[in-house]
């Protein structure tokens, strides 16, 4: 009888340890079990359309769906995490070995969802609405560019830098583009700017119009469009371009020379003779760049501005005076109130204007 009851004593005794035992452990996994179900963090921003963008935190897999969003994607330096992008992403030649989605306009949805990536990045200007609804609908987050400006290529730059977690990156590319446009404009400011004609298709004849981004690096050039319209790609006619008699016909091409042919059966039209621009072969050739909204732009600007004011970039010859200060340097003097300023002044001297 007494061990019958110790018995039930001691069952009892065990249901109830581990009846404590069970419960301690459901507390403790209840309690550690958000961080295993944690969701990924995210971050809410405005694009520049306006829209409010989910982005996954970090950003680690990008597609990009146009050329100038893959070369910012390089310039920032994060073509290690670029998993996509489109057909005609040709700069740089690395980005031709990305895997391709299909053209702009009508990306493959079923490649671009396979690539898992955390963000798309989209231009207003480029790209559909319908494919950012679409990407919505597969969950998939896009933001979108939309500069206008050459101001606003730079600050989109850093917008998107930003986006992507480099915000360093996007100070460096953006100071350097700025410094490069402040020594166009002490070069050019004072000259008369040149009358161009910018030639984006011969057949009809398609130029660009005012409030683009092209028609901005033309101002930025030391040129100024003949054409006045307010639609983005007006179609210009001959008439018009003989009466206004631009100074130069501006195209740009991958490659210079593939312009050649264009030129020669630009010429060969009938009436075109009469464009003084085309009988004497004033014709500037500069990269594609200058076609899409990235900071390589910048290099276009300047190739084009060489070519319409030469003289603004020939050096200034060497003074005798800065010549014979290079040749016999002032010696070192003990430090005073009055020769502390010595040598950043003649160092002043040495280097004008602190170009680089």
């Amino acid at each position: 009888m007494k061990e019958f009851a110790w018995s039930r004593l001691r069952s009892a005794a065990f249901a109830v340890v581990a009846g404590l035992v069970f419960c301690a452990a459901t507390a403790r996994a209840q309690s550690a079990s958000p961080i295993f179900s944690s969701s990924p963090a995210f971050r809410e921003v405005t694009d520049e359309t306006g829209r409010t963008v989910r982005v996954p935190q970090p950003v680690q897999r990008i597609v990009s769906l146009a050329p100038s969003l893959t070369e910012t994607v390089y310039a920032l330096g994060l073509q290690d995490h670029l998993v996509g992008d489109t057909d005609y992403c040709d700069y740089p030649p690395d980005a031709q070995k990305k895997t391709k989605v299909g053209g702009g306009i009508n990306p493959s949805l079923e490649v671009i969802a396979a690539l898992h990536p955390d963000l798309v990045l989209v231009t207003k200007s480029f790209n559909r609405l319908e494919t950012v609804h679409a990407l919505d609908g597969l969950g998939i987050s896009s933001y979108a560019t939309d500069p206008h400006t050459l101001e606003e290529i730079i600050a989109s730059s850093k917008r998107l830098s930003d986006v992507l977690g480099v915000p360093e990156a996007g100070a460096s590319v953006a100071a350097d583009m700025q410094r490069h446009l402040i020594d166009l404009q002490k070069r050019l400011g004072a000259l008369p700017p040149k009358r161009v004609l910018f030639v984006v298709w011969t057949q009809p004849l398609i130029s660009v119009g005012k409030d683009t981004f092209i028609d901005d690096a033309l101002r930025h050039a030391g040129a100024v469009s003949i054409v006045d319209a307010e639609q983005a790609w007006p179609q210009v006619s001959l008439e018009e371009v003989a009466r206004l008699q631009p100074d130069f016909l501006v195209f740009s091409a991958s490659h210079s020379d593939s312009v050649s042919p264009a030129v020669e059966a630009l010429a060969a039209l009938p009436g075109w003779s009469i464009v003084d621009a085309v009988s004497n072969r004033r014709i500037a050739v500069i990269s594609e760049a200058v076609n899409r909204p990235a900071p390589r732009i910048v290099s276009a600007i300047e190739d084009l501005a060489r070519q319409l004011h030469p003289d603004a970039f020939v050096e200034k010859p060497e003074s005798g005076k800065d010549k014979l200060q290079k040749e016999n340097p002032p010696p070192n003097l003990p430090p005073s109130a009055h020769s502390s300023v010595l040598p950043d002044a003649s160092q002043a001297q040495i280097n004008p204007g602190g170009c680089s």
